[in-house]
C-alpha cells in the first residue's frame, strides 16, 4: 500500500558532515593541522633556550591548538573556542615577524665575512675572496685576500656540483674563468654561527642566513673533496661573452644586496641553486622552472636541455669526464689546482 504522502515527503535527516556543521569541522581540523604543523616546527627551529626549552613550547603550542581545534570542531559557532585560536595564530604571528635576519652574529671562520666590491668600469677589486688552507673541518689557516680583476677578460664559465646527500642533491657551484687561467668561485651557502649546525627542516623556518661566497677553487672545491668526503662534478657551461659577464655583474649585485640588506636562506626558495635561477633568469629570459631545480643533483641534464653543456657527448660522458674527485685527491702540494681538474674537460674551443 502506499504511504501517506504527507509521510513520503517529510524531512529526512541529514548526514552530519553536511551543511554548516560539517564545514565547520572540516575547516577546523584542517587549520589545527595546519597551525600544528608549522608552529611546531617554527618553535623547535627557533625558539631560544636550547632544545629542551624548544621542544616544550613546540609541545605547549601543540596543545592549545589541538584543544582550541577540537573546541571549534564540535561547535562551529562557537566564539569562544575560535577567539581562543586566532589569539594563539596573533601570538604566533607577532612572533614569527619579529624574526628579522642580520649581518651581525657570531659567524662561523668560513662566512664570517662578505664580499665587497670595487668598480671602476671594466675594473674589480674584491675584498674579502677566501682563500683558506683546509686540514680538517676545524683545522685550517684562515685567509681572506683582496683581488683584480678584469671584466673584460672574463672566458668561461662552470657549473660545479658537489653531491653531499645521494645523487638528487647537490651544492651548486659557479667559476668563471679569466684570460690569465685564475679562476673565482660563486657559491650561495648557508651563514652558520658558531656551534650550529645544518638541519634541511630548519632551512624552512628563518634559521640561517644567507652567504654569498666567492673563493679560489683549490680552497672550496678541495675542501669538499678532501675534508667532507663530498663527491665533485664540473661541466662547462657554454654561454656567450656577454651573458658569461652578466651572469658574473649579477653576483657582484648579489654580493652588495646581502651586505646592505640581509636574507635568510630557505632550503626551498632561497639555496644555491634557486638563487643562481633567479639571476639566470635575468639574463636569458623565458628559462623554464623544473623540478631539477630543486632536486640539484639533476641538474645537470636541465642545463644539457637547455642547451648549454658541451654538444657532441651524452651527458653521461660529460658525467664520466667532468668527475674532479678522485684528480682533486690525488693533486700534489703546489700543483696548479684549477688546471690539474680540467685535464680531460670536454669544452669547445673559441
Amino acid at each position: 500500500m502506499p504511504l501517506h504522502p504527507a509521510l513520503t515527503s517529510a524531512k529526512q535527516p541529514s548526514h552530519p558532515w553536511v551543511g554548516w556543521s560539517g564545514c565547520g569541522r572540516v575547516i577546523g581540523t584542517l587549520l589545527a593541522l595546519v597551525l600544528a604543523g608549522f608552529g611546531a616546527l617554527a618553535l623547535w627551529s627557533q625558539a631560544p633556550g636550547g632544545p629542551l626549552a624548544a621542544a616544550a613550547l613546540a609541545g605547549l603550542w601543540v596543545t592549545w591548538v589541538v584543544t582550541t581545534g577540537l573546541l571549534a570542531s564540535s561547535d562551529p559557532r562557537s566564539p569562544l573556542a575560535w577567539g581562543l585560536l586566532a589569539v594563539g595564530c596573533l601570538l604566533l604571528g607577532l612572533w614569527w615577524t619579529s624574526i628579522t635576519p642580520s649581518n651581525q652574529r657570531n659567524w662561523t671562520s668560513d662566512v664570517s665575512r662578505s664580499l665587497r666590491v670595487e668598480r671602476k668600469g671594466s675594473q674589480l677589486v674584491l675584498h674579502n675572496v677566501r682563500n683558506f688552507d683546509w686540514r680538517s673541518d676545524d683545522d685550517y689557516t684562515a685567509r681572506w685576500e683582496s683581488r683584480r680583476y678584469d671584466l673584460d677578460s672574463l672566458r668561461s664559465v662552470d657549473m660545479a656540483l658537489s653531491y653531499w646527500m645521494g645523487p638528487a642533491i647537490a651544492h651548486t657551484l659557479v667559476s668563471f674563468g679569466f684570460a690569465d687561467g685564475r679562476q673565482l668561485v660563486f657559491s650561495v651557502e648557508v651563514r652558520k654561527e658558531r656551534g650550529e649546525q645544518y638541519s634541511t627542516v630548519a632551512g624552512f623556518f628563518k634559521r640561517y642566513e644567507l652567504a654569498l661566497v666567492a673563493a679560489d677553487e683549490r680552497d672550496i672545491l678541495g675542501v669538499r673533496a678532501r675534508v667532507r668526503g663530498e663527491d665533485l662534478y664540473l661541466y662547462r657551461v657554454h654561454m656567450s661573452p656577454e651573458s658569461i659577464r652578466a651572469l658574473f655583474e649579477q653576483y657582484l649585485d648579489e654580493a652588495e644586496a646581502l651586505r646592505a640588506a640581509p636574507r635568510f636562506y630557505n632550503t626551498l626558495t632561497a639555496n644555491c641553486t634557486t638563487i643562481v635561477y633567479a639571476m639566470m633568469e635575468r639574463i636569458v629570459t623565458g628559462l623554464p622552472l623544473d623540478w631539477r631545480l630543486l632536486l640539484s643533483g639533476y641538474l645537470p641534464s636541465y642545463v644539457e636541455d637547455a642547451g648549454a653543456l658541451t654538444p657532441g657527448y651524452s651527458l653521461q660522458e660529460l658525467q664520466a669526464r667532468g668527475r674532479i674527485t678522485d684528480r682533486i685527491l690525488q693533486l700534489p702540494p703546489g700543483a696548479d689546482f684549477s688546471a690539474a681538474i680540467r685535464q680531460g674537460l670536454p669544452v669547445l674551443a673559441r
